[in-house]
């Protein structure tokens, strides 16, 4: 049965630009970030900032190669000052002006960031995060959706519950309220949406489960959930609140 809990409420963009910070992101996740990054959209600009005639960038030289990446070089020409930021800012400032992508996937854990996102959103363009779990706040929240790297390389193989990250409940809960109808049933495609608006980062992947309407099944004492067919024949899932 396909799950739609986390389609975006607004039409997909067709060019994403994937513009990565290669002093602050791991060259072995590189395949996984397209992956994610072609969900929202065709990955027609790919590049990696960086400065690289530094040791610490020729990991980076294989991801080139086997993934179509341009290499960006930015030397760092003063001490304490880090000149890939501005370098990946400024492009994409260009790129943003000249009309010739839909959305950014911008790879970095780095709070500098922040602002870029929040100028693109501005412009109505689609932009996504993609970064460790030890990101700021701030830049997560800037991103219509945010992914942390510890969702991208392995995904659970069984859809229990291993770790817990928080309080993800609380969030769902919320969005369950927002989206119900009369009865108090909520279409859960549309709980997805809004979950991601208030929690860029929500992933079903942090709490072991690829899918959000597993997640909702695993806490039978607070959610119900009931599945129908559409005039279409296709699958539909609805969520209730417990008391």
């Amino acid at each position: 049965m396909a799950d739609t809990t986390n389609v975006r409420d607004v039409p997909e963009p067709t060019n994403i630009a994937v513009l990565v910070d290669g002093d602050n992101a791991q060259p072995s996740l590189i395949e996984a970030v397209l992956a994610e990054a072609v969900k929202y959209g065709t990955t027609t600009v790919r590049r990696i900032y960086g400065d690289w005639t530094t040791p610490n960038m020729s990991g980076w030289k294989t991801a080139l190669q086997n993934h179509a990446f341009q290499p960006e070089q930015q030397f760092r020409y003063t001490t304490g000052k880090n000149a890939t930021d501005s370098a990946l800012i400024i492009d994409a400032m260009d790129l943003l002006h000249s009309g010739r992508v839909d959305g950014f996937c911008i790879v970095s854990s780095d709070s500098d960031f922040t602002r870029l996102a929040t100028r693109i959103r501005e412009h109505g363009l689609f932009v996504m995060g993609i970064g460790e779990p030890k990101t700021p706040r701030a830049f997560v929240n800037a991103c219509e959706v945010f992914v942390h790297t510890t969702n991208l390389a392995d995904v659970p193989k069984t859809e229990t519950v291993t770790e817990d990250n928080g309080d993800w409940t609380k969030v769902v809960r919320q969005a369950v309220v927002a989206a119900a109808r009369e009865d108090g049933w909520a279409f859960l495609g549309a709980v997805g949406v809004l979950v991601r608006k208030l929690d860029p980062a929500f992933d079903p992947r942090s709490h072991g489960h690829r899918q959000l309407s597993a997640l909702v099944k695993s806490r039978p004492a607070l959610f119900r959930t009931r599945e129908s067919k559409n005039e279409h024949n296709a699958a539909v899932i609805d969520v209730k609140l417990l008391d």
